[in-house]
């Protein structure tokens, strides 16, 4: 990319998803919903570039979209899981859990996503991120096996964010 079209669009995807993002909040698709939200989509990630780190290296937007779909349907799963548990299982029989996850991931964006990810999945709280950034401390609502929802999170996210990320 050139400097100038560099130093215009700091963040390319980002500006694309804004657009994108503008256009569904307004639900009404016209070229000047368009425009308006390319214009937002260039002004937003310029003004902010300064406070932004530098993009993270070997980024695999193709493994991105999976992984959406994997955590989308997870979130659906999840969301029934909670309302079964919530409506068949008294207090006094619930199993909450705190776990420790070992993350192998070591790229602060890459943690972000996977901690992102556990809190929006119905049931899970990412609580902590240990001082070395080494591993993730998650609380569970209920479960009879926490290493279970470990060994989860690592094969089913962690597994793929490091593919997404190297």
């Amino acid at each position: 990319m050139s400097r100038a079209l560099q130093w215009l669009l700091p963040h390319p995807y980002l500006t694309l998803l804004l657009a994108l993002v503008w256009i569904i909040l307004q639900n009404e698709i016209s070229a000047g919903m368009f425009v308006f939200g390319l214009i937002l989509g260039i002004i937003i990630p310029w003004s902010t570039s300064v406070w932004w780190p530098d993009t993270p290296k070997g980024f695999r937007v193709s493994r991105m979209v999976p992984y959406i779909l994997i955590v989308l349907w997870d979130i659906v799963v999840a969301n029934l899981q909670v309302a079964w548990i919530v409506l068949t299982v008294p207090n006094a029989k619930l199993k909450p859990a705190w776990i420790v996850v070992p993350l192998d991931l070591r790229q602060p964006e890459a943690i972000t996503v996977l901690a992102g990810t556990i809190t929006l999945t119905p049931g899970t709280v990412s609580a902590d991120l240990s001082n070395e950034g080494h591993s993730l401390l998650v609380h569970v609502l209920h479960t009879e096996d926490p290493d279970s929802v470990r060994d989860d999170i690592k094969q089913r996210y962690e597994k793929r964010l490091t593919e997404i990320f190297s």
